[in-house]
C-alpha cells in the first residue's frame, strides 16, 4: 500500500484520539473491510454521502445483508422515527467533510441526524473519507466546507441558497470570514458544526481512508 506521509501522520493522530483508522488504496476494497467490520445481520443506517455510493457501500446497505433502516422516500413523522431508529443501530455509515491532519474530524450538517448519529448513538460509526478530504488543520477544514462540500452538496440537493448558484459560500466574500456565517436561506445546509475531537470510547469511530478523491 502507497501511504504518504500526510495520510499517515493523519491516521497516527486519529488513533491517538481513540478514532481507529484503516487505509485502502481503491474504493472497491471498501465494501469486503466493512463485511469484516459489521457482520450479517446487523442493524444499520447512514446518513446522505456521495462517499458511499461511490465505493458500493450504499449498495451493500440496501442489498438485505443487513437490518437497514432505510429512511428513502420517507417524509413527516416517518422520516423523524426514522432518524430516531438510527440512535439504536449497531453501525451508522456517513463520509465525513473533513479530517484534519491533527486527527479531528470536522462535520456541518442541515437536517444534523448525521452529525447527531456521529456524536452519539449507533454503537458504531464507520466513516469511508477519500484523501482529498484531508486538510492540514481546522482552519483548512472550516474553508474546505465552505468553497467545497457546502456548495456541491447544496446543488445535488436541489437547494435554494446562493453557494449551490455560485459554488462557494455567500461568507468567502469577507476578509476573515467566521466559521458560522453563510447565507439566510431557510434551506441553508450548514446548521450545526460539529468538530470530533478526544474520543471517551476508544474505536467506536472508525475512518476508512480510501487512497483516492471521493465525495465532496
Amino acid at each position: 500500500m502507497i501511504m504518504n506521509e500526510k495520510i499517515k501522520k493523519t491516521m497516527e493522530n486519529l488513533e491517538k484520539n481513540g478514532i481507529k483508522a484503516f487505509f485502502v488504496e481503491t474504493r472497491d476494497e471498501v465494501v469486503p473491510l466493512v463485511k469484516t467490520l459489521v457482520p450479517s445481520g446487523s442493524r444499520v443506517s447512514n446518513g446522505g454521502s456521495v462517499t458511499l455510493n461511490e465505493t458500493g457501500v450504499s449498495a451493500l446497505l440496501e442489498s438485505g445483508e443487513y437490518d437497514f433502516i432505510d429512511r428513502r422516500g420517507l417524509e413527516g413523522d416517518a422520516l423523524r422515527e426514522c432518524y430516531a431508529k438510527a440512535f439504536c443501530c449497531d453501525a451508522f455509515f456517513c463520509s465525513s467533510n473533513a479530517v484534519t491532519e491533527n486527527g479531528e474530524l470536522y462535520n456541518v450538517d442541515g437536517n444534523s441526524n448525521r452529525v447527531a448519529c456521529i456524536v452519539f448513538g449507533p454503537k458504531q460509526v464507520i466513516m469511508v473519507v477519500g484523501v482529498n478530504k484531508i486538510v492540514s488543520d481546522l482552519e483548512a477544514a472550516i474553508r474546505r466546507v465552505k468553497d467545497t462540500a457546502a456548495p456541491k452538496n447544496a446543488k445535488r440537493l436541489g437547494c435554494k441558497t446562493p453557494c449551490a448558484v455560485t459554488g462557494r459560500c455567500i461568507s468567502l466574500n469577507a476578509e476573515n470570514p467566521e466559521m458560522c456565517e453563510g447565507c439566510k436561506s431557510p434551506q441553508r445546509i450548514c446548521c450545526n458544526y460539529v468538530v470530533s475531537a478526544q474520543q471517551r470510547f476508544k474505536d467506536r469511530i472508525k475512518v476508512i481512508f480510501v487512497n483516492e478523491d471521493l465525495g465532496y
